[in-house]
């Protein structure tokens, strides 16, 4: 007997350790205490992390859209499971390339990256001067751990471009499966919009960020269905997720996101007839400045449109420019103009990275109040990926935001043009478009704060980057790649 338990020994032990954590666990159920079966899971991911860097990036690409918030504390709400993965996988990447010294620097050199930095930079001095120090080091916080993983690691990891259709397909796998369960729940609830709202949840908060990551998604799937490597089924397979897509745009409701693929359309139009970055951008500040010039008479059309949200789609588009009577474009306003009075009290510093919900209850004005509005600050920020940060960084904060969208755009638009694999110049564009479907629905939301969208965002903007530092161009001598470094 003694023999064979000291020739099984291994065996022996790994069994009485199994039985020992199911009686364990067992009782810890009967009293309602649910986090051991969590920690052989716990176990792997970290083995998973230790061992595997890129496939973590693509496991919490996987998982992102099915998480969910859970409240340890008051006040301390994480989205399960992804972002304690963030957490570790951030310390866990930054403890590696200090250690080791090996990052490739010319991802750390190149315009966008040194955006990305200057921005956080300037978060951290924000915060040390916040009105809400706590919640902006917070808010920096989960800003770390959403660009440090899909940003900077994710550009290092996209040097092979298979990574790149692999993380697409990891994040769209639990896409697809949000977007057939919500389209299920809208048949038969057509003729009530607020159901069709929230037919998303728990998953995405809202129809809005539900619609802004399907607009994400739309130009680059578009792209891949005729990709050189996409052949037979993988083709039908993109075919089916585009399809799924459009379906799920169009029962979004959501009409921030149909009018960025309207722009997106529009710009792949100038894009493609040669038209240059900067003519362009002038011919965006150009409608920017007519718009403010004549808004008095612009605004005075406006209000006389009367059309509410509304599930047929002639009627929501008709909404789209109705400031009179429909609550959600009120609403929108009203934050807005809560945003510009509080930026005109600290220009230069604002109010504190994320602080805004808490804090812009006072500026509001009786006479701008909507049906929606409320003072306690849960039903979303200012309402624009640029007004926020302005009232929240002032003037600095939201140039720099500006910076990094352009300097992504710019960076597209010239690999599209210069690079000379034609599948790494299409590649450039489908996802420089998908970029550009967020840069124009932040004027309306902003979602950077959310896992479900900074994931896709950061990850998006790390293609264009690793696309332009590793590929080649037109008329170059074929570059020599420095030895390959894993995350």
């Amino acid at each position: 007997m003694m023999q064979w338990l000291k020739k099984n020994r291994t065996a022996v032990i790994a069994v009485l350790l199994t039985a020992l954590f199911f009686a364990a666990n067992s009782l810890l159920l009967l009293r309602d205490f649910y986090y051991l079966p969590m920690l052989p899971l716990a176990g792997m991911v970290l083995l998973l992390f230790v061992l595997r860097m890129e496939h973590a990036l693509l496991a919490m690409a996987l998982f992102t859209p099915f998480a969910v918030d859970f409240a340890f504390f008051p006040g301390m709400e994480l989205s399960m499971p992804v972002e304690p993965m963030m957490i570790l996988f951030t310390l866990m990447f930054l403890f590696r390339v200090l250690a080791s010294g090996q990052y490739d620097s010319r991802l750390l050199r190149h315009p966008v990256s040194i955006a990305v930095l200057a921005s956080l930079l300037w978060m951290f001095v924000t915060s040390c001067l916040s009105e809400l120090p706590a919640v902006s080091f917070k808010y920096l916080a989960a800003r770390l751990w959403f660009v440090i993983p899909f940003f900077y690691a994710c550009a290092q990891m996209f040097r092979d471009p298979q990574r790149i259709r692999q993380f697409f397909w990891c994040y769209a796998i639990g896409l697809i499966a949000v977007v057939a369960l919500a389209t299920a729940k809208t048949v038969g609830n057509f003729s009530d919009l607020q159901t069709l709202h929230r037919v998303m949840r728990p998953f995405y908060n809202d129809h809005t960020a539900y619609g802004c990551v399907i607009a994400l998604f739309l130009p680059a799937t578009f792209y891949f269905i005729f990709s050189r490597g996409s052949r037979g089924w993988a083709r039908l397979l993109f075919l089916a997720l585009f399809a799924l897509l459009v379906v799920g745009l169009f029962f979004s409701y959501c009409r921030a996101a149909w009018l960025s693929i309207l722009g997106a359309i529009g710009v792949y139009v100038l894009i493609r007839l040669g038209v240059k970055v900067k003519w362009m951008v002038l011919l965006f500040g150009l409608g920017v400045g007519v718009f403010f010039a004549y808004q008095s008479d612009v605004l005075y059309k406006l209000g006389k449109n009367h059309q509410d949200s509304s599930y047929d789609l002639a009627g929501q588009i008709k909404s789209i420019s109705n400031i009179s009577t429909d609550a959600s474009n009120l609403e929108r306003l009203n934050r807005w103009a809560s945003a510009i009075r509080m930026w005109k009290e600290e220009p230069v510093l604002g109010c504190g990275p994320g602080t805004y919900q808490f804090l812009y209850a006072g500026h509001q004005r009786s006479y701008q109040l909507s049906t929606i509005s409320t003072n306690s600050g849960n039903r979303g920020n200012a309402h624009s990926e640029y007004i926020g940060p302005m009232t929240e960084q002032g003037i600095p904060g939201v140039l720099l935001v500006v910076c990094v969208f352009m300097a992504t755009f710019a960076t597209g638009v010239r690999v599209y043009r210069t690079a000379a694999d034609p599948q790494v110049r299409r590649t450039a564009l489908a996802f420089t478009l998908s970029l550009l479907t967020y840069y124009i629905h932040g004027m309306f939301n902003n979602f950077l704060d959310t896992d479900k969208l900074s994931v896709p965002f950061w990850a998006f903007t790390a293609v264009i980057v690793a696309l332009d530092v590793y590929s080649e161009k037109e008329g170059a001598s074929p570059k020599t790649l420095p030895e390959e470094v894993t995350p």
